[in-house]
């Protein structure tokens, strides 16, 4: 995915402070969560994401997190165990928390703005193709509405949710 590519772009540009044994692991994953991560989740709360494509992000970031840590897959250290070292929260939870907070964004928004119209209207007299049909945008809202345990009201009002899905304030 072209994303992931973006994220291991900014690494590229970061691994000579990410690398260094002298900078503490903390102050790396403060790094990696206020530049690495921003670039590979641009964009993310209009995607309707497969499982797929979360699976390939948060196994990037792994290995992000596993090489500035100095660890390989070999040494068998558990990804919680790397996650707590650098204080870092799994990529799916931001994905998710992006999703929910750019759906309450939208529809708080009235009813003819232009971004309601594209994103929520649906188009019912158009023949469709063979096959599965794609995963649409609403459909992973809800899907995570649903994952989460959160209800449509909660997810409109900004404090509520945040309480809801453990969002420190800004």
């Amino acid at each position: 995915m072209h994303i992931i590519s973006a994220g291991w772009l900014k690494w590229r540009q970061a691994s000579g402070i990410l690398c260094d044994k002298r900078v503490p692991h903390k102050l790396n994953g403060k790094f990696y969560r206020t530049t690495i991560r921003p670039a590979m989740l641009y964009g993310a709360e209009c995607w309707p994401t497969k499982r797929r494509h979360v699976q390939q992000l948060s196994v990037a970031e792994m290995q992000m997190l596993r090489w500035f840590c100095g660890h390989t897959r070999r040494d068998r250290v558990r990804n919680e165990v790397i996650r707590d070292r650098v204080g870092v929260a799994p990529i799916e939870e931001k994905l998710t928390q992006h999703r929910l907070r750019w759906f309450g964004h939208v529809q708080r928004r009235p009813p003819e703005a232009p971004v309601r119209n594209g994103v929520l209207e649906r188009v019912d007299n158009v023949k469709r193709g063979r096959g599965r049909p794609k995963l649409t945008w609403d459909e992973s809202v809800k899907r995570d509405l649903k994952d989460w345990n959160i209800s449509k009201e909660i997810a409109l009002d900004r404090s509520a949710w945040r309480l809801a899905i453990n969002v420190p304030e800004p």
